[in-house]
C-alpha cells in the first residue's frame, strides 16, 4: 500500500496471490436501509464484474438519455472484483429500465424496485468482503495462520491505510495529480493524468501519453484508446480550447478539470491527501494503535471531535472500540496534534514541501479541502479463514470507506494489489 509502512500483527505472512480471478474478490455492500418498494425513485441491486462503479452509472445514464446528476450510489466498490451494490435513479419508473436490464456488460440487474428517497454517497455501514489468496504452499497451516491475524486485528483494530485504489494500479499517479492542484499548477496537473506514460502500461497507451508530453494534442487523441473515457474527455476539451487561442493557458487546462464527472475530479486532491494520510499512519500506529498517547486528537464513532475528557477514560472508549486515535487528512483547516504527535504531522507536510494553506487550491477552489481529522484504525468483524484445496478463503466485514486491502496486508505480510 502507497506510503504503508506499519504492521500491527506479529504473524509471519502467508504470502499468495489476490485476485487471479475475479470471483476470487467478492464485495457486498451492507447499506444503511434497504427500499420500501414504494416511492418515486428507482433502486437497482447490481452485481457487476470487473467493471467500475463510475463507468457503470455513465453507461446507464448514457443509454436511458439521463442526467448522470440523476444516478446514485453509496461508494465505489472494486473494479477487479465480482461486487453487489445498490444504485438508485432519482424520479423514474422501474418499467423504463426493465427491457434494458440485460444490455449493460458484465453488469446484471439481481433487483429492481422503489424507494422514497435518493440514494447518496455514504449511505451504507460497511462492506462484506469473501476473498481467496492463492499460491499458497500449506493452506491448512496458512489458514491458521491468517485465523491468528485476523482475531488480532478483530481485538486491537486494523490500520486505516488508505489501499491501492486510490491511487491507481500500476500508474499510481492520482495522488500526484492531487499534488500539482496543491502547488496550484494546472498544466501540470492535466499532463500527470493525460501524459507521464508508466512503465508497466501497453505501449500503444504509452504512445498516446507520450505524444501528449511532446505537445501533440491531436495525436494524442487518436492514438487515445476509446476505453481510456477520462484523457478523451480532457483532450477533446483542450483541443477546442486550441483551435480557439495559440497557446493554452490556465482557463484551458480548468476547462479540461471542469470536463470530467465531478466524482473524479474530486479524487485527486483526495488521493494526495491520503497518500500523506498513509505516511502519518505509520507513523503513529508505531507508537501503539489502541493506545491514546499525549497530544492525540480522538475522535468517536460518528466523527465528532472528543473534548474536555481525561486520558483515563479515553483510554476505555479506545479499548471499548466507542473511540480512536487519529492522523490528518491535511487539508487549510485541519487541526494538527500536539506535542511531540503535532510534531511528527507537521514533518509529513515539509517533507512534501507542502502547507495546510496549499489545500485551498485557489485556482480549482472547489477542488480544494478544509482536511478533517480521521481515525487511524477501524473495526473489524465476522472474520474467518479456511483451508480449501485452492488456497485460503477469507471472510471479513469492515466499515465504510475502510479497505479490505489493508485487512489481506496484515495476514499476507505483502503487497495486496
Amino acid at each position: 500500500m502507497l506510503n504503508a509502512e506499519t504492521y500491527i500483527t506479529d504473524t509471519k505472512g502467508i504470502g499468495g496471490q489476490i485476485r487471479s480471478k475475479y470471483e476470487d474478490f467478492y464485495v457486498e455492500e451492507i447499506p444503511e436501509t434497504v427500499p420500501s418498494g414504494e416511492g418515486p425513485n428507482t433502486w437497482i441491486w447490481i452485481e457487476k464484474v470487473g467493471r467500475n462503479t463510475l463507468d457503470v452509472v455513465l453507461d446507464i445514464a448514457r443509454d436511458l438519455h439521463l442526467d448522470r446528476k440523476r444516478m446514485g450510489f453509496a461508494g465505489m466498490k472494486d473494479k477487479k472484483a465480482v461486487t453487489r451494490q445498490w444504485l438508485c435513479i432519482s424520479n423514474f419508473e422501474p418499467e423504463q429500465i426493465e427491457g434494458m436490464k440485460d444490455q449493460f456488460h458484465n453488469v446484471e440487474f439481481l433487483k429492481i424496485t422503489q424507494n422514497q428517497k435518493k440514494l447518496r454517497i455514504g449511505q451504507l455501514i460497511g462492506n462484506k468482503f469473501r476473498i481467496l489468496i492463492r499460491d499458497i504452499e500449506d493452506p491448512e497451516s496458512a489458514a491458521l495462520e491468517a485465523q491468528n491475524a485476523l482475531e488480532k486485528l478483530a481485538q486491537v483494530g486494523t490500520p486505516n491505510y488508505y489501499g491501492w485504489q486510490r491511487f491507481g494500479k500500476p500508474r499510481s499517479n492520482t495522488h500526484l495529480v492531487g499534488k500539482a492542484l496543491v502547488e496550484n499548477d494546472l498544466a501540470k496537473t492535466v499532463g500527470a493524468y493525460i501524459g507521464n506514460p508508466h512503465s508497466d502500461e501497453p505501449g500503444w497507451i504509452k504512445e498516446a501519453r507520450e505524444a501528449y508530453d511532446e505537445g501533440d494534442l491531436e495525436n494524442s487523441y487518436e492514438l487515445m484508446p476509446t476505453g481510456m473515457r477520462y484523457e478523451r474527455m480532457m483532450l477533446r476539451a483542450l483541443l477546442k480550447e486550441q483551435k480557439k487561442k495559440e497557446t493554452l493557458d490556465d482557463n484551458s487546462y480548468r476547462k479540461a478539470l471542469l470536463s470530467l464527472p465531478k466524482p473524479l475530479s474530486r479524487m485527486f486532491v483526495h488521493a494526495y491527501q491520503s497518500f500523506l494520510f498513509n505516511k502519518a499512519v505509520s507513523e503513529r500506529s508505531a507508537m501503539g494503535i489502541n493506545k491514546f498517547r499525549e497530544g492525540d486528537i480522538v475522535i468517536d464513532n460518528e466523527e465528532h471531535l472528543i473534548h474536555d475528557t481525561s486520558a483515563e477514560k479515553l483510554q476505555e472508549l479506545i479499548d471499548n472500540f466507542q473511540a480512536h486515535p487519529t492522523a490528518p487528512l491535511y487539508g487549510s483547516k485541519v487541526p494538527l496534534a500536539g506535542g511531540a504527535l503535532g510534531e511528527m504531522e507537521q514533518k509529513v507536510l515539509d517533507e512534501e514541501q507542502v502547507t495546510l494553506e496549499d489545500f485551498k487550491c485557489p485556482k480549482m477552489p472547489k477542488l480544494g479541502s478544509h482536511g478533517l481529522r480521521r481515525a487511524i484504525r477501524f473495526k473489524i468483524w465476522d472474520v474467518s479463514a479456511q483451508a480449501t484445496e485452492e488456497g485460503v478463503l477469507t471472510e471479513f466485514s469492515i466499515p465504510k470507506g475502510c479497505y479490505a486491502t489493508a485487512v489481506l496486508r496484515e495476514i499476507m505480510k505483502s503487497e495486496a494489489v
